[in-house]
């Protein structure tokens, strides 16, 4: 055997060594985590990551983003918390940072699902304890990425980079409502134990109460990003799901100054701005063959990810006592802030 080749094969074997030996430290360090009870039925859980809850399956995926990713500073990320309106900001926000490299006639929007153009850090990126994750190579500038984990747990490089942030939130009482709809939508198909018990809506509300939901507390979540717009408006943008819904045009163009592409006058004049809001459309895009068929994560198909979207619908579903309570909750933690959902 060659010199070249011992040290080729001392390598991978270094580095196939590194892997084990990093998977078992991270599934001991995963274990001494707290834990609570999970979205997905009886037998998952989720633990507690640096002051958040997300499931153990997830946290090392965090851990290797943290720890490895390098921003940009022509980076875009939108932020949330699960339910805020994410699917519909990925749409709105590709098609505006590349109408001038497709027309809308032959957006990638009508044969991939929003969460494929604008993918995940935790759940499509940093899989498998991936450094570099490959995928991050054929994003072209400027990249678009998406994230549920709360501010403060962001890698150092993007805190630092002149990347931008879009924070979407929504009022807590409809996320619970669409939250616990998506969860009993899981598909137990490939994991008929892990899936087998449904949710109550009570068990739900009871959840995001004691701040023990999927990436929550959700009031440190919001405030976590509402500080930084405040105190650093030109890194972090917040907006409301209810504003989006209620004034779409003025804050698509809010959103495309924001992120360096705003609108000239000729192209608010052709119409461009309200074709695009008419191909992000839930009635449009819930109509599209990829968002009805398929699924590009675990668990969920596609269409689970276009439901209603209207605001408010939690009048049909919550109790006046039930209203109070997480209404009382929400003012006690955000009366200081000066931020008003």
């Amino acid at each position: 055997m060659s010199d070249s080749m011992m040290i080729s094969t001392q390598q991978h074997e270094n580095e196939l060594y590194s892997y084990e030996d990093q998977n078992k430290e991270k599934e001991s360090f995963v274990s001494q985590l707290p834990k609570t009870k999970g979205w997905l039925g009886s037998n998952s859980t989720l633990c507690l990551y640096q002051n958040f809850w997300c499931p153990p399956t997830i946290v090392p995926n965090i851990i290797s983003f943290q720890n490895h990713f390098q921003a940009l500073d022509q980076d875009i990320i939108i932020a949330s918390k699960p339910k805020s309106g994410t699917t519909w900001l990925k749409a709105l926000l590709f098609s505006i940072v590349n109408r001038a490299n497709t027309t809308l006639a032959n957006s990638p929007l009508l044969s991939s699902n929003p969460h494929e153009l604008v993918p995940f850090f935790e759940f499509n990126l940093y899989t498998r304890n991936q450094k570099n994750p490959p995928l991050i190579k054929n994003i072209p500038s400027p990249r678009l990425f998406s994230t549920h984990i709360p501010y403060d747990s962001l890698p150092k490089s993007i805190i630092k980079s002149q990347s931008r942030i879009i924070y979407i939130c929504r009022n807590p009482l409809d996320i619970i409502i669409s939250h616990w709809h998506f969860a009993n939508q899981a598909d137990d198909s490939d994991h008929l134990d892990h899936c087998s018990s449904k949710w109550t809506l009570e068990e739900f509300v009871d959840a995001y109460c004691n701040g023990e939901e999927v990436y929550g507390p959700f009031w440190s979540h919001i405030l976590g990003y509402w500080k930084q717009s405040v105190e650093n408006p030109q890194k972090v943008m917040f907006f409301k799901y209810e504003e989006l819904k209620k004034d779409t045009k003025t804050q698509v163009k809010r959103l495309a100054e924001f992120v360096g592409f705003p609108f000239s006058l000729e192209e608010e004049a052709l119409g461009i701005i309200d074709d695009i809001l008419e191909l992000c459309s839930l009635k449009k895009l819930k109509e599209l063959d990829v968002n009805k068929h398929g699924k590009f994560m675990p668990y969920f198909e596609n269409k689970s990810y276009f439901r209603k979207g209207e605001v408010g619908d939690w009048v049909n579903h919550l109790n006046s006592a039930t209203v109070e309570r997480v209404e009382k909750l929400v003012h006690k933690k955000l009366n200081s802030s000066g931020l008003i959902l």
